[in-house]
């Protein structure tokens, strides 16, 4: 994590997201187009959109590495939503292996999510 709290080469913010690729996009598009597959129970938005994936990293060699949060340590699938997003994210052609990093810092806060999910919570 550098000075500015962004973890790995392509951190972003929500509103940096890259809207989710097309079938033929690289195997990191194809990644977070599975994590927006993904949703938090409590809040009916996708994880990708509501900020908790901090980083997605996709290598030629098919290793997949996701930092992600949870809304809160407590949060009920704190247990669970790690392995669900490296079963989706193995399940991928091309991925070999998936690590998923299970973070708290930065604290995931509702200005990470994505102007979509805001509108979609009627938060905008």
């Amino acid at each position: 994590m550098d000075e500015s709290g962004k973890v790995g080469s392509e951190s972003r913010t929500a509103a940096e997201a890259p809207a989710p690729a097309a079938e033929d996009g690289s195997l990191r598009d194809q990644v977070i187009e599975a994590l927006t597959t993904i949703f938090d129970p409590e809040i009916p938005v996708n994880i990708y959109e509501l900020g908790l994936v901090y980083d997605v990293e996709a290598g030629a060699d098919g290793d997949v590495t996701i930092t992600m949060t949870l809304t809160t340590p407590n949060c009920p699938v704190a247990g669970s939503m790690p392995g669900e997003v490296e079963t989706r994210v193995g399940s991928l052609p091309g991925v070999r292996h998936v690590d998923v990093n299970l973070v708290w810092d930065p604290p995931w806060t509702p200005e990470k999510m994505s102007e979509a999910a805001r509108l979609e919570l009627g938060m905008l």
